[in-house]
């Protein structure tokens, strides 16, 4: 098992790739802003289970099949693009509505915060860096044959990492939620998150596999 050193280093380096620019970031920012920090912790939640079954799929060896395989990839690319773009042309259509209120958002509630759970988390499943990132992280930190105790121990610490890091972000953008719910900002965020999301899905649809 990895000493006590090694795991708040892999915590932290799970953390930094969090806090990289991307459709995750995206996603947690344009939740919390115009639903509220309640919505883009639930996003947040997504992202974090996401990033933990990451770490399982590369401790197992699934994610470094997903990796190796050109098929596999090529599938989860232009399905994780394809979401992509739905989310920047929803943001895009509600921009040209002049910032109308999100619909899978109609009223706070289960079915709302579901929503944007399922958002963070597809959003970061269906993106096969992910997978490429973590098949170079853990076995760093995990040796062969290691014992699932090991392999649940580095995806909470993953879990609990994003989660820290998105938790901040939904809190500190939803606290100006007052200003971003405003017709011509709320319209701005809308436009700017939706062209970013249709801009990360084209890069992602015609990345390459390494």
């Amino acid at each position: 098992m990895s000493t006590l050193t090694q795991i708040a280093a892999f915590g932290g380096v799970v953390m930094l790739g969090a806090m990289s620019p991307g459709p995750d970031f995206a996603v947690v920012v344009r939740r919390s802003a115009l639903s509220g920090r309640a919505y883009g912790m639930a996003a947040a939640a997504g992202i974090a289970v996401g990033v933990a079954a990451w770490v399982v799929a590369a401790a197992t060896g699934v994610a470094a099949l997903l990796a190796a395989s050109a098929t596999a990839f090529t599938v989860v690319k232009v399905v994780g693009a394809a979401y992509l773009f739905y989310l920047g042309a929803k943001a895009l259509r509600a921009a040209a509505k002049g910032g109308a209120p999100d619909l899978d958002l109609p009223d706070p509630g289960r079915s709302s915060s579901w929503a944007a759970f399922s958002e963070g988390a597809l959003t970061n499943v269906l993106n096969p860096k992910a997978a490429l990132f973590f098949v170079a992280l853990v076995p760093q930190f995990l040796s062969a044959g290691a014992a699932l105790a090991d392999t649940v121990t580095l995806a909470a610490v993953a879990l609990a990492g994003t989660a820290v890091w998105f938790v901040l972000v939904a809190n500190l953008v939803g606290t100006l939620r007052g200003l971003f719910t405003r017709p011509a900002v709320r319209r701005t965020i809308d436009g700017l998150t939706g062209a970013a999301l249709i801009a990360l899905g084209v890069r992602l649809a015609t990345s390459a596999r390494p």
